[in-house]
């Protein structure tokens, strides 16, 4: 399978599971991990919109910079995904490929979409049913954009493309409702 090629100052949802539905995070302390990681090797070459975290896939939002050489992008993606399979295969004892494949990668070229994307990225937690409510979820960026605490996270530059942070929280909210009566009408059926 060929993969698009990553280029500068644009954004991209990057995504992927572990290898035969495996857990990616096994302990709590997996996630701080991934995310210092995340840091290191992401945060030099791209600004981070959203993210979410599951036990066993994950969902970045990102845009990346403009760097001088586009090889360094995917190159530091790549460290990045290897440096975290290569810890958990030793911390854990095990061999073989912690993800499914390269990671997956979509461009973002539309502000209608990057906006529904991250809701999606954010309300992932509940969509897979680890939680009720956002607040409650720990891994994913939501407690960091709705906090006024120091952050890596474009906060602002999400905040603006939903008009303020109540319109943000609103959107999330809405079609968490708007799930939730998908889920009832389901039930009934």
């Amino acid at each position: 399978m060929k993969y698009e090629k990553i280029e500068k100052e644009a954004y991209y949802h990057i995504y992927n599971k572990g290898n035969n539905g495996e857990d990616i995070f096994i302990n709590e302390i997996n996630y701080s991990y991934f995310l210092s990681l995340m840091k290191k090797y992401i945060v030099p070459v791209a600004e981070i919109y959203s993210y979410c975290l599951l036990k066993n896939h994950f969902h970045f939002l990102v845009k990346t910079k403009n760097v001088k050489d586009e090889k360094i992008i995917s190159k530091s993606f790549s460290n990045f995904f290897n440096s975290y399979s290569k810890s958990i295969n030793k911390k854990y004892n095990r061999t073989g490929s912690l993800f499914t494949d390269r990671f997956k990668r979509i461009k973002v070229t539309d502000e209608e979409y990057l906006r529904k994307l991250i809701v999606y990225i954010n309300l992932n937690p509940i969509y897979h049913k680890f939680v009720n409510e956002l607040r409650e979820y720990k891994h994913s960026s939501f407690l960091a954009l709705i906090s006024d605490k120091k952050t890596l996270l474009e906060r602002e530059k999400v905040l603006i493309l939903f008009n303020d942070k109540e319109n943000f929280i609103f959107h999330l909210f809405k079609k968490k409702l708007d799930f939730d009566e998908k889920l009832k009408e389901l039930i009934f059926e």
